[in-house]
């Protein structure tokens, strides 16, 4: 019976899949991402529209450190496969929380130093401004600064196999 990778595979392209196997790290911190990236702007809508309806730096934030905490165990369970080190979680959230800086700048400049918000424009086009800085511009400066630190200085020791209690008899580790 094929394993769910291998199934994935297989619905997949014959000339992608090379490029997939290869660039599998970045493909799952990708997923990752994308899923992350999802939830985020379901709790900033969320937050903006609610409790933290005037202050949307603040709600950007929140629902990026939100996040950070199911990217991380995500991150760790799928995408490096790292082996055990104890100062692994603090560095992932030292580097979280330099991004978490890194994805609010571009709205903390679209709302206080270009004064793309009401009343100097709509309403329509503050939340426009707010979504391609913070959501968009922000999200992808994180990410590309994410994905450097965390291979540089975080998930340093990928696993070279699966876990001995996971492996049966007679199967190959999965390659993706």
């Amino acid at each position: 019976m094929p394993s769910p990778t291998q199934r994935v595979l297989a619905a997949v392209p014959e000339r992608y899949r090379p490029f997939l196997v290869k660039h599998r790290t970045l493909v799952k911190f990708l997923v990752v991402g994308g899923t992350c990236f999802l939830l985020t702007m379901l709790i900033n809508f969320g937050l903006k529209t609610t409790v933290l309806e005037n202050k949307p730096v603040l709600a950007l934030t929140v629902a990026t450190v939100v996040t950070t905490v199911i990217s991380y165990v995500l991150n760790r369970q799928w995408s490096f496969r790292a082996v055990g080190r104890k100062r692994e979680a603090a560095g992932f959230f030292v580097v979280s929380a330099l991004a978490v800086g890194v994805n609010d700048l571009p709205l903390v400049a679209s709302r206080y130093v270009f004064d793309l918000r009401t009343p100097d424009v709509s309403h329509f086009a503050q939340e426009i401004a707010d979504f391609f800085s913070g959501m968009i511009v922000g999200t992808l400066l994180a990410m590309a600064f994410r994905f450097w630190a965390m291979n540089r200085f975080v998930f340093t020791e990928l696993a070279e196999r699966e876990p001995e209690d996971r492996r049966r008899p007679g199967r190959e580790p999965e390659r993706v």
